[in-house]
Order: structure tokens, then C-alpha cells, then sequence
């Protein structure tokens, strides 16, 4: 069972936490590495339905990781703003807890790299998006997170601010 958030006047809602996912566009993947030791990556992704996207070379540390035990999590950053006279930052961020696989049906592949496409490039039209994603698509692996915990927390400051309607 995973623990409830000790601060619970700086939780963010659901709601909220997924706001930040949506706006997001890199985050740190968290895996259980070898030898004990943890191993976190930085990603670009995409979120859509309760899951986030990855792509990922054929081979490497991170899809090991995968494969010897699926529990992940994904932390956004959604701001960090460091205000020094307070010896504090202005802080709000998230992390999912969930399921990771590799996608192997390249029916879902297709859909998962779509995603990420549209997402990055959104300005490209089809016909460009579907040139680059045949170029690459043989070269990737595609991760899906299935999310089962979301968790936000955001600065106290903050939470001040939007009280008093100097935030939106």
C-alpha cells in the first residue's frame, strides 16, 4: 500500500495532478535497477485515458529494468521557482505510481507513437507525422504506464496566493 500524503493542505486534486501530467512534457522514470540500486531517467511523454507514453531504444538499462519488475513511478516538475530571501522554492509537482510494459502489438505501437507525434509536433501534418513514424518506428520500443497512485503536492506559498486570489 503506498503512503498517504503527510501534508494534505498541500495535496493537489486529482483533478489538479492530472492537469499537471496534460501540461507537462518531460518527466524522470523511476525503476528498480540492477543490483538494488534505483535508476531514474528523464523522458519526454505524453499522458491520454490514465497512461503515459515512452518511447525508448530496442535495448538498454531502462527496459531491463522493465522487464525484472514492472513497478514504476513518473515525476512532473511543473514549477520550481526558488525565491531566495525565503530560502524556499515555489514548488508543484506529480507522481505516478503504476504498471509499466512494452508494447509488442504493433497495432498498439502505432497508436502510442502516434500519440507522442501529435504531441510534440502537433503542427506537422499527417502525411509528415506517418513519413517520420515509419522512418522510426523499427528503431523504438513504445512504454505504456498504466497509472494506479497519482500523487500532487504544491508549496504552501502557493496555496496562500491562490486563497487570496493573487493566483489562478
Amino acid at each position: 500500500m503506498l503512503r498517504e500524503m503527510r501534508r494534505k493542505r498541500q495535496q493537489l486534486s486529482r483533478e489538479e495532478s492530472v492537469a499537471v501530467l496534460e501540461r507537462g512534457t518531460a518527466g524522470v522514470l523511476a525503476v528498480a535497477g540492477t543490483e538494488g540500486y534505483p535508476y531514474a531517467v528523464p523522458l519526454s511523454y505524453v499522458y491520454t485515458d490514465g497512461k503515459l507514453y515512452f518511447h525508448s531504444a530496442r535495448t538498454g538499462h531502462k527496459l531491463d529494468a522493465i522487464r525484472q519488475d514492472d513497478r514504476v513511478s513518473f515525476c512532473v516538475i511543473d514549477q520550481d521557482q526558488v525565491v531566495p530571501e525565503e530560502y524556499t522554492t515555489y514548488f508543484r509537482s506529480v507522481i505516478a505510481f503504476g504498471r509499466a510494459r512494452i508494447l509488442v502489438e504493433e497495432a498498439e505501437r502505432l497508436a502510442a507513437i502516434r500519440l507522442l507525434a501529435q504531441r510534440y509536433y502537433p503542427e506537422d501534418g499527417e502525411e509528415g507525422r506517418e513519413a517520420a513514424i515509419d522512418k522510426e518506428i523499427r528503431a523504438v520500443e513504445m512504454i505504456e504506464l498504466k497509472i494506479e497512485h497519482l500523487s500532487g503536492k504544491e508549496a504552501i506559498e502557493l496555496i496562500r496566493q491562490r486563497s487570496n486570489g493573487q493566483l489562478n
